[in-house]
């Protein structure tokens, strides 16, 4: 599988993006200028965390007029596989690709600790080779990761089986205690109506290697994986 990974003015996690798809997954991955208006041919697109452009105005609201993300929209739009992890989750809301906004959270604090994630949702090439109720252990670091929605669209959400992650505790109860920043519903990730776009403000690429305290996020590399070797996910 061919990834490119979207590189913003002040993305802090791509070399995160690289590492994982490139020496953990040994997919062919290329890094990719948010000048640029092509991707490469890529199967999958990576946008990473960080802060794209300062996160001035609101986050992601510059970075989505990027030349890039014109380039991520075709892309969504026919189908490609598309991936937006915390900032890159606010850039694909910004690019009209995902509903909903991010939020301040509401604790008004940067918040950089491990999370639960339950499983909702497993008919996504994201999500494949995992079962409902599979509880993550995947790391956060954000400041507006705070998921808004208004109650129908969150309805809407959870119908169509969209919510690809919860917040939960260790013992997978999704609490207002477990959920940290406040996010509507404990939504920690969504999916597109296509099911091929998936944003969430965890970060599974710094959980796909025991030695970084947790293995569990390369579970949604592996399934993306195997999403592509059957080209009818």
């Amino acid at each position: 599988m061919k990834v490119a990974v979207v590189i913003f003015p002040g993305s802090n996690c791509d070399h995160d993006a690289l590492h994982v798809s490139g020496k953990v997954m040994g997919w062919d991955v290329i890094p990719v200028w948010h000048e640029s208006a092509e991707l490469g041919g890529a199967d999958l697109v990576i946008l990473p965390g960080g802060f794209s452009y300062g996160d001035y105005l609101r986050c992601g609201a510059i970075a989505r007029f990027s030349p890039i993300v014109e380039a991520v929209i075709r892309h969504a739009k026919a189908g490609g596989l598309t991936l937006g992890i915390c900032n890159g989750f606010q850039v694909l809301i910004e690019a009209g690709l995902l509903p909903g906004a991010l939020l301040n959270n509401t604790c008004l604090e940067f918040r950089c600790i491990w999370t639960y994630l339950k499983v909702q949702a497993t008919n996504s090439p994201f999500t494949r080779e995992l079962e409902v109720g599979d509880l993550l252990r995947v790391p956060i670091a954000h400041g507006e990761g705070n998921y808004f929605a208004p109650p129908e669209l969150v309805k809407q959400l959870a119908a169509e089986h969209r919510i690809a992650f919860r917040y939960c505790d260790e013992h997978g109860k999704a609490t207002e205690a477990a959920n940290p920043n406040g996010s509507v519903d404990n939504i920690a990730g969504i999916l597109n109506e296509g099911r091929n776009v998936l944003g969430m403000m965890p970060h599974p690429e710094r959980a796909s290697e025991l030695v970084l305290g947790s293995a569990d996020g390369k579970r949604i590399f592996e399934s993306l994986n195997a999403a592509y070797a059957d080209v009818g996910w």
